[in-house]
């Protein structure tokens, strides 16, 4: 697989904590929505890059009690992002889910 993120994908991301890993996927939703009006090309490829961390979290061990929470957000992110939207996302709504991602990785951090 071509790798955009080919240094976390060597193994350095399976070294964040979920909380972090959840915060960076939440980085690069932010980036696509930050986008989505201003330049399609570069809203696609930071949503391209949040799918892309979302299966690396997915493969990662440590979340396989998570899997079902992890497939319904690729399922959901996927809709809002590229198909029709039938989940009603938003931004704001996508904002909310991951700040508390952030929220606990600074706090878990610390």
């Amino acid at each position: 697989m071509n790798y955009q993120h080919k240094n976390l994908a060597a193994g350095r991301w399976f070294t964040f904590s979920f909380f972090e890993q959840m915060a960076n996927i939440g980085s690069e939703v932010e980036r696509a929505m930050k986008w989505q009006t201003k330049n399609d090309e570069y809203s696609r490829l930071a949503s391209d890059r949040a799918l892309e961390l979302l299966d690396l979290t997915i493969s990662d061990a440590k979340n396989h009690k998570r899997l079902k929470e992890l497939f319904r957000l690729r399922e959901v992110l996927a809709d809002y992002f590229y198909f029709d939207n039938i989940y009603k996302s938003d931004n704001q709504k996508w904002h909310n889910y991951f700040n508390a991602f952030n929220y606990a990785a600074m706090i878990n951090a610390n």
